[in-house]
């Protein structure tokens, strides 16, 4: 199955000149978003790691179906004013303006080594902004993965720069 055939590019949004894949078709097709998570859990199986950090909003639905189907615990990285408690916050520039996540403080356990997941992988900026955080939180980061990268934006050589490790299912 080509899981590309149900992602596909929606252009001008959220910006003009923005190639945005639309997940949807994915999720509403259960073979495919099955698919979708066995790419992932294979892509996953280099990384040591005790949690899954999925990065608001799409990286929450690839991330806790992954850590449900690896039985690996599962934590947020928000936008901000969304969690409850204390939070951690880290600030980013990415492809489209600038944002930021934020983590509870008492998510995670002070050993935890944390795999990042998110659905595409683009500039890079957003991951690298988890990895910062989780890393000023004092948490250790396994690495990342996508579902997809967009090849043209060079987000796999950012955070190879970076020095965090990043697997992709695939390339558009």
């Amino acid at each position: 199955m080509n899981l590309l055939d149900y992602l596909p590019g929606v252009p001008d949004f959220p910006k003009p000149g923005i190639l945005f894949r639309d997940i949807s078709p994915l999720l509403a097709n259960p073979a495919a978003f099955k698919e979708a998570i066995l790419q992932l859990e294979s892509a996953s199986k280099p990384f040591e790691y005790t949690h899954i950090l999925g990065i608001e909003s799409r990286g929450f639905i690839f991330g806790a179906t992954l850590a449900h189907h690896t039985g690996t615990g599962f934590a947020l990285a928000r936008k901000p004013n969304k969690l409850p408690l204390a939070s951690h916050r880290q600030s980013y520039g990415l492809e489209y303006g600038t944002d930021s996540l934020e983590l509870q403080q008492s998510t995670l356990p002070k050993n935890a080594r944390v795999l990042i997941v998110d659905d595409v992988l683009a500039t890079g900026g957003t991951i690298v902004a988890a990895s910062q955080l989780l890393k000023n939180a004092g948490f250790d980061v396994a690495g990342a993965l996508t579902l997809l990268e967009i090849s043209g934006l060079q987000g796999g050589n950012t955070l190879m720069q970076k020095g965090i490790t990043n697997r992709t299912v695939m390339t558009a």
